[in-house]
């Protein structure tokens, strides 16, 4: 909820008391509204902050008296400015949500795309940019966590032949974490999208690339690693092609 909100919460309960339960004094909000139901989520969290009102509620037992929470709690609903909030609040959290979905399912992995973005939180206010971005910051913190693993297995000293394959990953990943993302997300920022572009799909094959190093009997121990870091990679690729079409 938008901090103003709770300022308008707070508000319409200083108002009503203020006007003695007159609230004719001040707009109706209409219990026709198809938002109406939000406000009877919403707002109760804020009916334990009356107490912001303290020269408005000089005397607790009077207030008991003479005015039921349940009546404070209907009354609070019903001061509220229909327009502002419904304006301000309802569609940039939709218009968010839609954006993710809308964007997921123009890549080649929605998945993977939807819950990658929806683990972060900013992606709920950011714009189409903003998505590649974040996806292209989730991309940079995967192949680092790769290469942290595959730098973890060469210091168990594996037999030679798979030690030599794990080096030659680590050769790969090494560039694309310490150069090739840093430079792309740069350029990324900057509006450089081609740049960007091409920067974050060397990634993906750079991952295929170490994946296929292991062959007859040696088993690859970074499958999942280079099938992630790949599926990160096309994400992030097939967003920045969304920006590039305009």
């Amino acid at each position: 909820m938008r901090p103003y909100l709770h300022q308008y919460l707070l508000m319409a309960a200083c108002i009503y008391c203020h006007t003695k339960g007159k609230s004719n004094k001040v707009p109706f909000l209409n219990i026709e509204s198809p938002i109406f139901p939000y406000y009877i989520s919403s707002a109760q969290p804020y009916l334990s902050n009356l107490h912001s009102c303290p020269s408005i509620f000089p005397q607790k037992k009077k207030m008991r008296n003479s005015i039921s929470p349940t009546f404070i709690f209907l009354m609070l609903l019903l001061l509220l400015h229909v327009p502002l909030i419904q304006c301000s609040i309802f569609p940039l959290d939709d218009e968010s949500g839609n954006l993710i979905e809308h964007t997921c399912k123009k890549t080649s992995h929605y998945d993977l795309c939807l819950s990658s973005l929806q683990s972060n939180p900013q992606s709920s206010t950011a714009d189409v940019k903003g998505l590649a971005q974040i996806m292209a910051d989730i991309l940079l913190a995967n192949a680092t966590d790769a290469l942290n693993y595959i730098e973890g297995l060469i210091k168990q000293a594996p037999e030679p032949e798979l030690e030599r394959s794990l080096t030659y990953c680590a050769e790969l990943y090494i560039p694309v974490v310490k150069y090739t993302l840093p430079q792309a997300i740069d350029a990324l920022s900057k509006g450089h999208y081609k740049f960007a572009n091409y920067g974050i799909s060397d990634v993906a094959k750079e991952a295929d690339t170490c994946e296929k190093k292991f062959s007859g009997s040696i088993q690859s121990p970074l499958t999942d690693w280079n099938n992630l870091v790949q599926g990160l990679s096309d994400v992030a690729v097939d967003i920045v092609n969304i920006l590039l079409k305009g």
